[in-house]
C-alpha cells in the first residue's frame, strides 16, 4: 500500500458510495481527510468516525458541487482546517438518465457544474496549496467510452468533459511536480446501482467477469495514483469496470 502518512486529501462527495470508499482507504494509507456531502449529514459524520477511528484526522463540509462556490469554499476549509492539501479527489457525482428529448435546461446546467465545472473550479482553489508531488483524480464514467444503453445524452456529456480536462491539465501541472489522472469506474456495487437492483442483470451482460466491482476496487485505484508509486502516472485514464469495454 502506498504511504500517505502526514498528506491531506478531500474527496468530493465523500460519505456514501465510491467516494467514502475511498475516504477510507485514503485514511487507511496515513492521509487526514476532509469530504464533502450535500445530503445525509449523519453519514458524513459517520465517515469521519472512521477516519479518526484510524488515527487520522476528518473534516466534514456541506457543499453543492452545483454551486461553484461552494466547491472553491470546501479545498480553503480544507486547507484552513487540516493545514495543508496534497491530494484532491473529484468525486461528486450524479446520475441524470432519461430520453434526451425530456431533459431541460435546468438539469442540463446541473449535471454539468457538478461534474465539468465542479471538478475545474476545485483544481484551480487547490492550485495555491498543493506543491510538486501533488496529485489531482477525477472520477469519471467507462459509460463515457461505450454508451451502453440509451437515456445517456446528459450523463455522458457531463462526464465525458473529464477526460480532455485530465489530459490538458497533467500537461500544465506536470512541470510542477503534479500528476492529474482520472479513474473510469463501471458497474459498481453502491447503493445508487446495487449489484442486485433492477438494472444489474442489464448491465452484468456486457461484463466479461459477470460480476459487478466493489467500491474497494476503485479506490485501491485511487490510492495507487495518490501514493508515492503512481508518481509516473499522469494524464492518464484507468478503467476499473471488469473488461465492460474491453
Amino acid at each position: 500500500m502506498n504511504d500517505l502518512t502526514g498528506t491531506v486529501a478531500l474527496v468530493t462527495g465523500g460519505s456514501r458510495g465510491i467516494g467514502a470508499a475511498i475516504v477510507r482507504r485514503l485514511a487507511a494509507a496515513g492521509a487526514d481527510v476532509g469530504l464533502t456531502y450535500h445530503t445525509g449529514e449523519e453519514n458524513a459524520h459517520k465517515m469521519v468516525a472512521e477516519v479518526e477511528a484510524l488515527g487520522r484526522r476528518g473534516l466534514t463540509v456541506r457543499a453543492d458541487s452545483a454551486d461553484a462556490g461552494a466547491a472553491a469554499s470546501a479545498v480553503h476549509r480544507t486547507v484552513e482546517e487540516l493545514g495543508r492539501l496534497d491530494i484532491l479527489v473529484n468525486n461528486a457525482g450524479i446520475f441524470p438518465a432519461k430520453p434526451f428529448e425530456e431533459f431541460t435546461v435546468d438539469e442540463i446546467d446541473r449535471a454539468l457544474h457538478i461534474h465539468s465545472r465542479a471538478p475545474f473550479v476545485a483544481a484551480q482553489a487547490a492550485m495555491a496549496h498543493l506543491g510538486a508531488g501533488g496529485r489531482i483524480v477525477s472520477i469519471g464514467s467507462n459509460l463515457t467510452d461505450r454508451a451502453l444503453f440509451g437515456g445517456l445524452s446528459l450523463y455522458n456529456l457531463s462526464k465525458s468533459a473529464l477526460n480532455g480536462f485530465t489530459k490538458a491539465l497533467a500537461r500544465e501541472l506536470g512541470p510542477r511536480g503534479i500528476t492529474v489522472n482520472l479513474v473510469q469506474p463501471g458497474s459498481t456495487d453502491t447503493d445508487m446501482n446495487p449489484a442486485d437492483g433492477d438494472h444489474a442483470a442489464q448491465q452484468l451482460q456486457f461484463n466479461p467477469l459477470g460480476r459487478y466491482a466493489r467500491p474497494e476496487d476503485v479506490a485501491a485505484t485511487v490510492a495507487f495514483l495518490a501514493g508515492p508509486e503512481g508518481r509516473s502516472i499522469n494524464g492518464a485514464t484507468l478503467t476499473v469496470d471488469s473488461g465492460t469495454n474491453a
